[in-house]
Protein backbone atom coordinates (compact mmCIF):
# COMPACT_ATOMS: atom_id res chain seq x y z
CA UNK A 1 0.00 0.00 0.00
CA UNK A 2 1.37 3.81 -0.93
CA UNK A 3 1.73 5.99 1.45
CA UNK A 4 2.58 9.55 1.56
CA UNK A 5 4.67 11.41 4.01
CA UNK A 6 1.90 13.93 5.02
CA UNK A 7 -1.43 12.72 6.56
CA UNK A 8 -4.44 13.99 4.25
CA UNK A 9 -6.11 17.20 5.19
CA UNK A 10 -9.92 16.88 5.14
CA UNK A 11 -12.28 19.88 5.47
CA UNK A 12 -15.24 19.04 7.24
CA UNK A 13 -17.69 22.30 6.32
CA UNK A 14 -19.88 20.52 3.59
CA UNK A 15 -21.30 18.59 6.78
CA UNK A 16 -21.82 21.82 8.50
CA UNK A 17 -25.24 22.24 7.20
CA UNK A 18 -28.12 20.41 5.56
CA UNK A 19 -28.09 22.36 2.36
CA UNK A 20 -28.95 19.75 -0.54
CA UNK A 21 -26.43 21.61 -2.78
CA UNK A 22 -23.82 20.39 -0.46
CA UNK A 23 -24.84 16.80 -1.16
CA UNK A 24 -21.88 16.21 -3.69
CA UNK A 25 -19.32 17.59 -1.36
CA UNK A 26 -20.76 15.27 1.33
CA UNK A 27 -19.74 12.46 0.17
CA UNK A 28 -16.37 13.24 -1.14
CA UNK A 29 -15.88 13.82 2.27
CA UNK A 30 -17.29 10.90 3.32
CA UNK A 31 -15.28 9.00 1.02
CA UNK A 32 -11.83 10.80 2.22
CA UNK A 33 -12.63 10.13 5.91
CA UNK A 34 -12.76 6.31 5.01
CA UNK A 35 -10.05 6.28 2.96
CA UNK A 36 -7.89 8.34 5.35
CA UNK A 37 -9.28 5.50 8.51
CA UNK A 38 -8.23 3.03 6.23
CA UNK A 39 -4.63 3.58 5.31
CA UNK A 40 -3.48 5.78 8.81
CA UNK A 41 -6.17 5.65 11.26
CA UNK A 42 -5.30 9.67 11.10
CA UNK A 43 -5.66 12.55 9.69
CA UNK A 44 -6.07 16.50 9.61
CA UNK A 45 -9.73 17.72 10.52
CA UNK A 46 -9.83 21.33 8.46
CA UNK A 47 -12.50 23.02 10.96
CA UNK A 48 -11.28 26.80 10.08
CA UNK A 49 -15.19 27.08 8.76
CA UNK A 50 -16.39 25.78 12.57
CA UNK A 51 -14.26 27.08 15.38
CA UNK A 52 -12.46 30.70 15.63
CA UNK A 53 -8.61 29.60 16.21
CA UNK A 54 -8.65 32.32 18.54
CA UNK A 55 -11.03 29.74 21.23
CA UNK A 56 -8.18 27.43 21.69
CA UNK A 57 -5.26 29.65 22.00
CA UNK A 58 -7.69 31.30 24.81
CA UNK A 59 -7.44 27.84 26.30
CA UNK A 60 -3.42 27.19 25.82
CA UNK A 61 -3.51 30.99 27.08
CA UNK A 62 -5.56 29.48 30.07
CA UNK A 63 -3.57 26.12 30.73
CA UNK A 64 0.06 28.21 30.77
CA UNK A 65 -1.33 30.12 33.90
CA UNK A 66 -2.32 27.37 35.56
CA UNK A 67 0.88 25.24 34.89
CA UNK A 68 2.95 28.19 35.97
CA UNK A 69 1.38 27.75 39.70
CA UNK A 70 3.75 26.89 42.61
CA UNK A 71 3.41 23.24 42.58
CA UNK A 72 1.55 23.10 45.68
CA UNK A 73 -0.59 25.27 44.36
CA UNK A 74 -1.83 22.71 41.46
CA UNK A 75 -1.24 19.54 43.59
CA UNK A 76 -5.05 21.02 45.47
CA UNK A 77 -6.15 19.58 42.11
CA UNK A 78 -4.43 16.41 42.58
CA UNK A 79 -5.44 13.03 41.20
CA UNK A 80 -5.71 11.63 44.66
CA UNK A 81 -8.11 14.03 45.67
CA UNK A 82 -10.76 12.09 43.68
CA UNK A 83 -11.19 9.55 41.55
CA UNK A 84 -7.64 9.02 40.42
CA UNK A 85 -8.61 9.86 37.09
CA UNK A 86 -10.00 13.47 36.97
CA UNK A 87 -7.69 16.18 38.33
CA UNK A 88 -4.17 16.93 38.14
CA UNK A 89 -0.80 14.82 36.88
CA UNK A 90 2.24 15.95 38.27
CA UNK A 91 5.43 15.45 35.40
CA UNK A 92 5.99 11.90 34.85
CA UNK A 93 2.88 10.38 36.96
CA UNK A 94 1.37 9.89 33.87
CA UNK A 95 2.68 6.11 32.60
CA UNK A 96 2.92 4.84 29.21
CA UNK A 97 4.22 0.87 28.66
CA UNK A 98 5.29 1.19 32.15
CA UNK A 99 7.34 4.25 31.61
CA UNK A 100 6.75 7.67 33.32
CA UNK A 101 5.88 10.29 30.77
CA UNK A 102 7.57 13.10 30.57
CA UNK A 103 4.52 15.47 30.71
CA UNK A 104 1.70 16.96 33.05
CA UNK A 105 -1.78 17.46 32.86
CA UNK A 106 -5.58 18.06 34.01
CA UNK A 107 -7.63 15.37 33.37
CA UNK A 108 -12.10 15.84 33.04
CA UNK A 109 -14.17 13.07 31.90
CA UNK A 110 -18.14 13.60 31.53
CA UNK A 111 -20.00 14.46 34.79
CA UNK A 112 -21.90 11.42 35.92
CA UNK A 113 -25.25 11.33 37.95
CA UNK A 114 -24.56 10.49 41.60
CA UNK A 115 -20.36 11.12 41.83
CA UNK A 116 -18.69 8.66 44.22
CA UNK A 117 -14.98 9.40 44.32
CA UNK A 118 -13.93 5.84 45.75
CA UNK A 119 -15.88 4.44 42.41
CA UNK A 120 -13.05 4.48 39.43
CA UNK A 121 -14.24 7.40 36.70
CA UNK A 122 -16.83 7.97 38.58
CA UNK A 123 -15.76 11.31 41.21
CA UNK A 124 -16.41 15.23 40.35
CA UNK A 125 -13.87 17.25 37.71
CA UNK A 126 -11.57 19.14 39.65
CA UNK A 127 -11.07 23.02 38.03
CA UNK A 128 -8.26 24.99 38.38
CA UNK A 129 -9.05 28.49 40.12
CA UNK A 130 -7.78 30.35 37.49
CA UNK A 131 -10.40 32.97 36.51
CA UNK A 132 -12.60 31.64 32.92
CA UNK A 133 -11.04 28.18 32.84
CA UNK A 134 -13.75 26.22 33.57
CA UNK A 135 -16.50 28.29 31.78
CA UNK A 136 -14.13 28.31 28.37
CA UNK A 137 -13.10 24.74 28.68
CA UNK A 138 -16.33 23.62 29.09
CA UNK A 139 -17.59 25.47 26.29
CA UNK A 140 -14.76 23.81 24.17
CA UNK A 141 -16.07 20.36 25.19
CA UNK A 142 -20.02 21.24 24.20
CA UNK A 143 -17.97 22.60 20.47
CA UNK A 144 -16.15 19.09 20.32
CA UNK A 145 -19.23 16.83 21.51
CA UNK A 146 -20.44 18.81 18.11
CA UNK A 147 -17.84 18.24 16.09
CA UNK A 148 -18.11 14.72 16.98
CA UNK A 149 -21.18 14.02 16.20
CA UNK A 150 -21.04 15.28 13.28
CA UNK A 151 -17.94 13.44 11.70
CA UNK A 152 -19.20 10.18 13.28
CA UNK A 153 -22.30 11.00 10.71
CA UNK A 154 -19.81 11.60 8.35
CA UNK A 155 -17.80 8.31 8.32
CA UNK A 156 -20.67 6.38 8.89
CA UNK A 157 -21.81 7.70 5.14
CA UNK A 158 -18.20 6.96 4.32
CA UNK A 159 -18.98 3.27 5.48
CA UNK A 160 -21.47 2.89 3.20
CA UNK A 161 -24.12 2.49 6.29
CA UNK A 162 -27.79 2.76 6.01
CA UNK A 163 -29.59 5.41 7.52
CA UNK A 164 -31.06 2.76 10.35
CA UNK A 165 -27.28 1.53 10.79
CA UNK A 166 -26.31 4.93 11.75
CA UNK A 167 -28.86 5.72 14.16
CA UNK A 168 -28.33 2.65 15.65
CA UNK A 169 -24.86 3.74 15.93
CA UNK A 170 -25.74 6.77 16.85
CA UNK A 171 -27.61 5.66 19.97
CA UNK A 172 -24.31 4.21 21.28
CA UNK A 173 -22.45 7.39 21.03
CA UNK A 174 -25.58 10.06 21.53
CA UNK A 175 -24.16 10.12 25.77
CA UNK A 176 -20.33 10.15 24.82
CA UNK A 177 -18.50 9.67 27.80
CA UNK A 178 -15.92 12.57 26.29
CA UNK A 179 -12.71 12.89 27.91
CA UNK A 180 -10.64 16.37 27.99
CA UNK A 181 -7.10 16.92 28.73
CA UNK A 182 -4.77 19.90 29.23
CA UNK A 183 -1.30 19.03 28.73
CA UNK A 184 2.03 20.61 29.45
CA UNK A 185 5.36 19.19 27.79
CA UNK A 186 8.41 20.98 28.91
CA UNK A 187 11.74 20.02 26.74
CA UNK A 188 12.13 16.18 26.81
CA UNK A 189 15.53 15.84 28.49
CA UNK A 190 18.40 13.63 26.97
CA UNK A 191 18.64 11.05 29.54
CA UNK A 192 15.02 10.63 29.91
CA UNK A 193 13.89 6.81 29.52
CA UNK A 194 11.29 7.27 27.90
CA UNK A 195 8.65 9.94 26.18
CA UNK A 196 6.71 13.13 26.23
CA UNK A 197 3.58 10.74 25.96
CA UNK A 198 4.96 6.78 25.05
CA UNK A 199 3.67 5.01 21.91
CA UNK A 200 -0.08 3.79 22.14
CA UNK A 201 -3.46 3.78 20.97
CA UNK A 202 -6.46 5.73 22.06
CA UNK A 203 -9.02 3.73 23.33
CA UNK A 204 -12.89 5.45 21.92
CA UNK A 205 -13.85 7.23 19.26
CA UNK A 206 -12.09 10.13 17.64
CA UNK A 207 -9.20 12.41 19.11
CA UNK A 208 -9.60 15.94 18.22
CA UNK A 209 -6.01 17.47 19.46
CA UNK A 210 -5.34 21.25 19.35
CA UNK A 211 -1.84 20.89 19.37
CA UNK A 212 0.87 23.63 19.48
CA UNK A 213 3.22 25.25 16.64
CA UNK A 214 5.62 23.15 18.17
CA UNK A 215 7.03 20.95 14.87
CA UNK A 216 8.30 17.35 15.23
CA UNK A 217 6.80 16.63 18.76
CA UNK A 218 3.79 14.33 17.73
CA UNK A 219 4.45 11.35 15.58
CA UNK A 220 2.28 8.46 13.54
CA UNK A 221 3.66 4.91 13.50
CA UNK A 222 3.14 3.86 9.65
CA UNK A 223 3.08 -0.13 9.46
CA UNK A 224 5.55 -2.04 7.21
CA UNK A 225 8.15 -0.79 4.95
CA UNK A 226 9.16 2.29 3.87
CA UNK A 227 7.72 2.68 0.32
CA UNK A 228 10.23 3.02 -2.53
CA UNK A 229 10.32 6.48 -3.55
CA UNK A 230 8.76 7.88 -0.34
CA UNK A 231 10.04 12.00 -1.04
CA UNK A 232 10.23 13.53 2.16
CA UNK A 233 9.84 17.39 3.16
CA UNK A 234 13.17 18.57 5.61
CA UNK A 235 10.85 19.37 8.11
CA UNK A 236 9.30 15.73 8.03
CA UNK A 237 11.67 13.43 8.32
CA UNK A 238 10.87 9.65 8.57
CA UNK A 239 12.50 7.43 11.76
CA UNK A 240 12.88 3.73 10.81
CA UNK A 241 11.20 0.84 12.86
CA UNK A 242 11.83 -2.74 12.68
CA UNK A 243 8.25 -3.22 11.86
CA UNK A 244 7.01 0.17 10.33
CA UNK A 245 8.61 3.75 10.00
CA UNK A 246 7.60 6.57 12.00
CA UNK A 247 6.26 10.11 10.54
CA UNK A 248 5.63 13.21 12.02
CA UNK A 249 2.16 15.34 12.19
CA UNK A 250 2.63 18.52 12.59
CA UNK A 251 0.27 21.21 13.14
CA UNK A 252 -1.44 22.82 10.29
CA UNK A 253 -3.16 25.99 10.59
CA UNK A 254 -6.90 25.69 11.10
CA UNK A 255 -6.72 21.89 11.97
CA UNK A 256 -7.19 19.85 14.50
CA UNK A 257 -5.48 16.42 14.10
CA UNK A 258 -7.50 13.77 14.31
CA UNK A 259 -7.19 9.65 14.86
CA UNK A 260 -9.93 7.46 15.35
CA UNK A 261 -9.51 4.99 18.72
CA UNK A 262 -10.02 0.98 19.43
CA UNK A 263 -13.61 1.13 19.41
CA UNK A 264 -13.65 2.12 15.43
CA UNK A 265 -10.98 -0.74 14.68
CA UNK A 266 -13.71 -3.35 16.58
CA UNK A 267 -17.26 -1.47 14.90
CA UNK A 268 -14.97 -2.05 11.57
CA UNK A 269 -13.61 -5.52 12.22
CA UNK A 270 -9.97 -4.14 11.73
CA UNK A 271 -11.14 -2.32 8.60
CA UNK A 272 -10.21 0.84 10.13
CA UNK A 273 -6.92 0.96 12.43
CA UNK A 274 -6.40 2.42 15.74
CA UNK A 275 -2.99 3.76 15.30
CA UNK A 276 0.18 3.75 17.35
CA UNK A 277 1.41 7.31 17.91
CA UNK A 278 3.96 9.04 20.47
CA UNK A 279 5.03 11.92 21.83
CA UNK A 280 8.68 13.68 22.04
CA UNK A 281 8.44 17.56 22.37
CA UNK A 282 11.52 19.37 22.38
CA UNK A 283 9.54 22.66 23.52
CA UNK A 284 7.71 24.25 26.00
CA UNK A 285 4.08 24.42 25.39
CA UNK A 286 0.75 23.33 25.64
CA UNK A 287 -1.62 20.73 23.72
CA UNK A 288 -5.28 20.28 24.23
CA UNK A 289 -6.56 17.13 23.07
CA UNK A 290 -10.57 15.79 22.78
CA UNK A 291 -11.66 12.49 23.33
CA UNK A 292 -15.50 11.99 21.55
CA UNK A 293 -16.01 7.99 22.98
CA UNK A 294 -18.91 6.03 23.19
CA UNK A 295 -21.70 6.09 25.94
CA UNK A 296 -20.32 4.28 29.00
CA UNK A 297 -22.58 1.42 28.19
CA UNK A 298 -22.36 0.92 24.52
CA UNK A 299 -21.99 -2.38 23.89
CA UNK A 300 -19.55 -2.17 20.90
CA UNK A 301 -19.82 -5.08 18.26
CA UNK A 302 -18.66 -5.15 14.62
CA UNK A 303 -20.99 -3.00 12.19
CA UNK A 304 -22.77 -4.97 9.41
CA UNK A 305 -21.35 -1.84 6.74
CA UNK A 306 -17.64 -3.05 7.74
CA UNK A 307 -18.82 -7.08 7.41
CA UNK A 308 -20.04 -6.62 4.28
CA UNK A 309 -17.19 -4.15 3.02
CA UNK A 310 -14.51 -7.43 3.60
CA UNK A 311 -16.68 -9.82 2.56
CA UNK A 312 -16.98 -8.28 -0.76
CA UNK A 313 -13.01 -8.16 -0.91
CA UNK A 314 -13.25 -4.85 -2.08
CA UNK A 315 -10.66 -3.22 1.09
CA UNK A 316 -9.42 -5.03 3.93
CA UNK A 317 -7.57 -2.32 5.71
CA UNK A 318 -5.21 -3.12 8.46
CA UNK A 319 -6.85 -5.90 9.90
CA UNK A 320 -5.66 -8.93 10.08
CA UNK A 321 -9.06 -10.52 9.21
CA UNK A 322 -9.57 -12.30 13.10
CA UNK A 323 -12.93 -11.61 14.15
CA UNK A 324 -12.95 -8.57 17.07
CA UNK A 325 -14.57 -9.38 19.80
CA UNK A 326 -17.56 -6.71 21.30
CA UNK A 327 -17.02 -5.37 24.44
CA UNK A 328 -18.71 -2.76 26.85
CA UNK A 329 -17.19 0.68 26.16
CA UNK A 330 -17.32 1.62 30.49
CA UNK A 331 -15.66 -1.92 31.48
CA UNK A 332 -12.64 -1.40 28.51
CA UNK A 333 -12.27 1.96 29.70
CA UNK A 334 -12.07 0.85 33.33
CA UNK A 335 -9.65 -1.54 32.55
CA UNK A 336 -7.21 0.80 30.60
CA UNK A 337 -7.46 3.76 33.03
CA UNK A 338 -6.84 1.68 35.89
CA UNK A 339 -2.80 1.37 34.61
CA UNK A 340 -2.02 4.77 33.20
CA UNK A 341 -1.28 6.79 36.55
CA UNK A 342 1.95 5.96 38.77
CA UNK A 343 0.74 5.54 42.31
CA UNK A 344 2.15 7.48 45.21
Amino acid sequence: MSKAARLPIIDISPWLSDDPSNAEARTAVSAALHSACVNYGFFYLDISSYADPAEPEELTTLARKFFDLPQEEKEKIALRNEDNARGYARLKENVTNGKADNHEGIDFYKPVDNPDKTKPLWGTNQWPSVPGFKEKYEAWVEKMKALGMITMHAMAVGLGMTEKEWQDLRSQVDDSFWVMRTIGYPPLPNNHDGFSCGAHKDYGCLTFLYTDPTKKALQVFMAGAKPEGLQLDEDLPVEQDKDGFWINADPVPGCVVCNIGEMWDIWTNGLYRATLHRVVHRGTNYRIPFFFEPNFTAHVRPLDAALRIQKSGKDHGGGTGTDKKPVVYGDFLLAKVGNNFDKY
